[in-house]
């Protein structure tokens, strides 16, 4: 099912407020887009859905358990975090595949591969000679092996030229497609219209605007304020 749901969620960091009593539920199967202006409070609001970060008050449930009480590494298998810059945790591809599936079968490797657009000798190569695109559409194959029910993206084209980033989304809206649930960080406007389908608009840390992507007059403006 895979449903997320926030009540009343607050973030407080330093004394600053950073999440301001927000309510709101991401539905299953569909693509959320978290935007808004630097500084809104989109990162941390995405960190909660796998307890990179914890509420200081309020609750976030998922299928209706709260997380504080489900075991967080298991948590995070059912939730994988895709982030902005890839980072190569192993000498070679599949090594890098079985960081967290260790048991896991070249052919499965190969397939995952395929899954994310690669092509099946890539499975040898070294992780540190991979371009930015290539490394970047490894580590979703890597989240991918664990078999989350949940992609977290956190700007996962930002730090890739152009080319990258339109593979990296070609990847992207293909497993959309198939209809995983995913919440994406984009300062994007013309991202979020090619692949959310509801969208929450974040503004000194409350929830300003909500809706599907094609009625958020935030996304329709191009992201301006």
């Amino acid at each position: 099912m895979s449903r997320f749901d926030l009540r009343e969620v607050t973030v407080r960091r330093d004394g600053h407020l950073i999440i301001d009593r927000i309510t709101a539920t991401i539905a299953p199967g569909r693509c959320t887009a978290l935007v808004g202006p630097s500084g809104a409070g989109k990162s941390t609001l995405l960190r909660l859905f796998n307890r990179l970060d914890d509420p200081t008050s309020g609750t976030v449930l998922l299928d209706g358990a709260e997380l504080g009480s489900l075991d967080v590494l298991a948590l995070r298998r059912r939730v994988g975090l895709v982030g902005q810059r890839p980072v190569m945790v192993a000498a070679t591809v599949w090594e890098e595949l079985r960081a967290g599936a260790p048991d896991l079968a070249r052919e499965q490797a190969i397939g995952l591969l395929g899954r994310v657009g690669l092509a099946p000798e890539m499975v040898d190569r070294p992780s540190a000679g991979l371009s930015g695109g290539e490394a970047q559409r490894v580590c979703l194959a890597r989240t991918l092996a664990v078999g989350p029910e949940v992609l977290l993206l956190d700007e996962p084209t930002s730090a890739l030229d152009p080319e990258a980033a339109r593979a990296v989304e070609q990847t992207l809206g293909t497993l959309l497609g198939d209809g995983m649930t995913a919440i994406l960080v984009s300062h994007s406007a013309d991202q979020v219209r090619r692949m959310a389908d509801d969208v929450l608009v974040l503004q000194g840390g409350q929830l300003v605007e909500s809706g599907a992507v094609a009625a958020v007059e935030y996304v329709n403006r191009g992201g301006q304020a």
